[in-house]
């Protein structure tokens, strides 16, 4: 299912809550494939778009979506822009001092990708004197900060993900950060991927890294986590999850333990 320029219009309209009117305006960062991107017709799709209208179906409710930047979306949350994050947003405890979350609805491990031959490891020692490309605000740039930037590794935040390919591809960076599913829709499944792959395994804290991918709500919106979580429940409980990694995320499992 597709999202056309006029219902995102919509979605930007109004500064109040349209919530209570039946609709739900999903603020998203629309850069990031294949969990939400534009089309050639300009049309956003991708996971989460489709994993959005499944759930506002489930909650009877109207989807419409406002863009933004990743690092805009909690600020734009708080200010009523739009009433729910959906946008591969990991739960942490660190997020959880500014807003609250669904539950959990999925969960996708973060890898490095980097040049196939370049011999590089993804721990403190095997990234020195590096530079590692992450995506501005995400729990990406928390991680490579926290474990990498002390241990002499340069780190370089990104607006959208498509700026940091575009240094990895220039050689400007050595390696990008990013969740597995991205890295390889996004990047190692295109032309310009040839001679890139995964760099190690994937890194793990689940301090920083979160317990799985929901939606950010604003602090007390109790009302629109019961009608979201029941949502969840049915779209997990029918399949509908399932489906779509399998269509978005081959090889990948994203249930949550």
């Amino acid at each position: 299912m597709k999202i056309t320029a006029f219902t995102l219009a919509l979605g930007m309209m109004s500064a109040f809550s349209a919530f209570a009117a039946g609709e739900l305006r999903y603020g998203v960062e629309a850069e990031y494939p294949p969990f939400e991107s534009r089309n050639t017709a300009g049309e956003l799709e991708g996971f989460d778009i489709d994993l959005g209208n499944a759930i506002c179906q489930a909650a009877e409710l109207k989807c419409s979506w406002v863009e933004t930047s990743f690092d805009a979306l909690i600020p734009g949350l708080v200010a009523k822009k739009f009433d729910a994050i959906n946008s591969a947003m990991n739960i942490t405890e660190q997020r959880r001092k500014s807003i609250d979350f669904t539950q959990p609805i999925y969960r996708i491990p973060s890898q490095l990708v980097g040049k196939a031959d370049s011999g590089m490891t993804a721990t403190p020692e095997g990234l020195k004197g590096k530079t590692i490309g992450v995506l501005q605000g995400s729990i990406q740039e928390t991680f490579a900060k926290e474990h990498w930037e002390k241990h002499g590794v340069t780190v370089v935040s990104y607006k959208d993900q498509n700026m940091a390919w575009a240094d990895l591809l220039n050689g400007r960076i050595d390696a990008s950060l990013v969740m597995s599913a991205a890295g390889q829709a996004g990047f190692l499944s295109k032309p310009q991927g040839k001679g890139f792959g995964f760099i190690g395994k994937p890194v793990a804290d689940d301090t920083i890294l979160g317990s799985g991918i929901g939606y950010g709500l604003r602090k007390g919106d109790e009302a629109t986590k019961k009608q979201l979580d029941a949502a969840i429940d049915k779209v997990r409980a029918d399949g509908t999850i399932t489906r779509l990694a399998a269509k978005y995320f081959p090889g990948i499992d994203v249930s949550i333990k």
